[in-house]
């Protein structure tokens, strides 16, 4: 566009009527006569001004997410590995505070028994020459330990300590069919020995020697001990009578109880590396069922009925004659 006079002048007219619209607009007190013209120029402007975001804000979006995508998968990536080590440390803490519990009990059992332990923890599960079910302690020679020992957890008897390396040791555990320890029924003399019959550890076999002596489901089995505590020390449970085979004309009676320590899910135990001076008996028995009185008529005398499986009042049994009376004495030194 050429400047020439003409262009000048036209360009004066319409600065000179822009400047008076906007003085009779601004001076304009009530309603400026400009009024509808200026709301359909915002009506129009904005309607682009915001079609034209709508186009802009997407593109620019995208560019500041491209280019803020390395720091947020950095960022992510600390997130979740802030998530799994917080999730690691609740499992750690809860597992801390079970085998803290599992400890103050076995502690306490060891000290209603009288017996002198090492607690110690299963660190694997494995076979051992001649045995199918062992476990490994994380304490050995070092530690004092030695072959033939019992090792219990707060349940029950586990098994006995059959090999020892310098800082590990092999334990053969009750239920390994390679297995036999001494027992006693609950609050009797009667006495038998302990088979492992495998099955993961689910149950126990019991050979009763006195094929006559009364034994029931429900019945409980303590150990009853071997010469100067090994491998075996007394009083340490071992199971629950679930069933009793039938076993007419043998010597001995077979019963099958479920063991008192879970031996498929070990972990803290305790190896007893001194047994008690003297034999805890039922002490380490959990309480048994309440005894019942039987129903009868007022005035006449009640009769205490004892429920198995609980030491304290029951029938008591025939003494023994001479030869019966040495019995006891010869198996145990036999087991």
């Amino acid at each position: 566009m050429k400047d020439t006079r003409r262009a000048r002048v036209n360009l004066g007219l319409l600065l000179a009527a822009a400047l008076v619209l906007v003085t009779i607009d601004h001076r304009s007190v009530t309603e400026s006569p400009f009024g509808p013209l200026r709301t359909v120029g915002t009506t129009l402007f904005g309607a682009a001004e915001s079609a034209g975001a709508g186009i802009v804000r997407p593109v620019g979006e995208f560019f500041e997410t491209m280019a803020d995508a390395p720091s947020a998968r950095a960022h992510i990536e600390r997130l979740r590995t802030e998530n799994q080590r917080l999730r690691h440390d609740l499992a750690a803490q809860s597992l801390d505070r079970g085998r803290s519990r599992e400890l103050r009990r076995l502690l306490g059992v060891a000290g209603t028994g009288g017996y002198r332990i090492l607690p110690t923890q299963v660190i694997a599960r494995r076979g051992a020459p001649g045995f199918e079910e062992a476990v490994e302690l994380d304490v050995g020679r070092a530690d004092g330990v030695r072959p033939e020992m019992t090792v219990l957890n707060a349940d029950g008897l586990v098994g006995r300590v059959v090999q020892v390396g310098p800082s590990t040791s092999t334990v053969v555990l009750l239920s390994d069919p390679a297995s036999a320890a001494g027992a006693r029924l609950e609050g009797s003399n009667e006495i038998g020995v302990v088979h492992g019959v495998g099955e993961n550890g689910r149950l126990v076999r019991f050979r009763l020697l006195d094929s006559t002596a009364p034994i029931t489901p429900g019945h409980r089995i303590v150990s009853f001990g071997s010469q100067r505590g090994a491998p075996y020390v007394a009083g340490v449970p071992i199971g629950v009578v679930e069933r009793v085979e039938a076993t007419p004309g043998e010597l001995t009676r077979i019963a099958y109880a479920r063991p008192s320590a879970d031996l498929t899910a070990l972990d803290v135990v305790g190896v007893v590396v001194q047994a008690p001076t003297r034999d805890p008996r039922d002490a380490l028995l959990p309480p048994g069922p309440r005894k019942t009185e039987a129903a009868t008529p007022p005035g006449s005398r009640k009769t205490e009925v004892s429920t198995p499986g609980r030491s304290g009042s029951r029938s008591p049994a025939p003494s023994p004659g001479p030869r019966e009376a040495e019995a006891p004495r010869d198996r145990r030194e036999g087991l």
